[in-house]
């Protein structure tokens, strides 16, 4: 897909762009914020006991672990 830069446009060419764009978004099915903040939260909720980021990665499972330590004598 090429870039468009916008700055060479017409009016009549934004115009036409910005109609087919508000042509795409009516037809997007819209669900209130409430509801789903409260479907993200009890998805992320869910999930926690899983994620690494919350639990932690253990020790054998670690690909960054340290393999071995430098000591200066």
């Amino acid at each position: 897909m090429p870039v468009i830069n916008i700055e060479d446009l017409t009016e009549k060419d934004k115009l036409k762009m910005e109609v087919e764009q508000l042509k795409k978004e009516v037809t997007l099915q819209r669900e209130a914020v409430s509801k789903c903040s409260e479907e993200i939260k009890n998805y992320i909720e869910e999930r926690s006991g899983e994620d690494p980021l919350v639990k932690g990665i253990p020790e054998d499972k670690n690909p960054f672990k340290e393999k071995g330590g430098c000591v200066i004598a």
